[in-house]
């Protein structure tokens, strides 16, 4: 018999913005020092009885609310944008690849960054209609 240290606990990550998701995953789980953000899109903060609702049709609405949900669910774990090692961008479109790298980059200009920018994936991708963007994040606390 092998004695086996206790583990840290998993713990699932709620912004009361958010929206039940679709399936059974979380928004964002930390175990110790390790947050993972689910890919989130640019639905609005949650309000009781409103269907998730796009922030709008474009690429820039979609780009800065699908942040603000990550920052959300980075904020509930204890994490800050400086935490994120890794962040991987969703695109189903290739020709939004140049706009979406200058909204991007203008938002995190405005996050006053104190720490290197996160390495970054960017894939393209099939998403539910009216969806132009998805981002998940993996941030290392401490």
């Amino acid at each position: 018999m092998t004695d086996k240290a206790p583990t840290a606990p998993k713990i699932a990550l709620a912004p009361r913005t958010h929206t039940t998701p679709p399936a059974k995953f979380s928004h964002g789980v930390r175990k110790g020092n390790i947050l993972q953000v689910a890919g989130q899109v640019g639905f609005l903060p949650a309000e009781e009885g409103r269907p998730p609702t796009l922030a709008g049709p474009t690429l820039r609405e979609q780009t800065l609310q699908t942040l603000a949900n990550v920052r959300a669910v980075l904020e509930e774990g204890g994490a800050t944008w400086d935490d994120v090692m890794m962040l991987r961008v969703y695109l189903t479109d290739v020709d939004h690849f140049a706009e979406m790298n200058e909204i991007y980059d203008a938002y995190f200009e405005e996050q006053g960054l104190t720490q290197p920018p996160a390495a970054r994936t960017t894939v393209y991708v099939g998403l539910p209609p009216g969806l132009l963007i998805e981002i998940d994040a993996l941030a290392v606390l401490g």
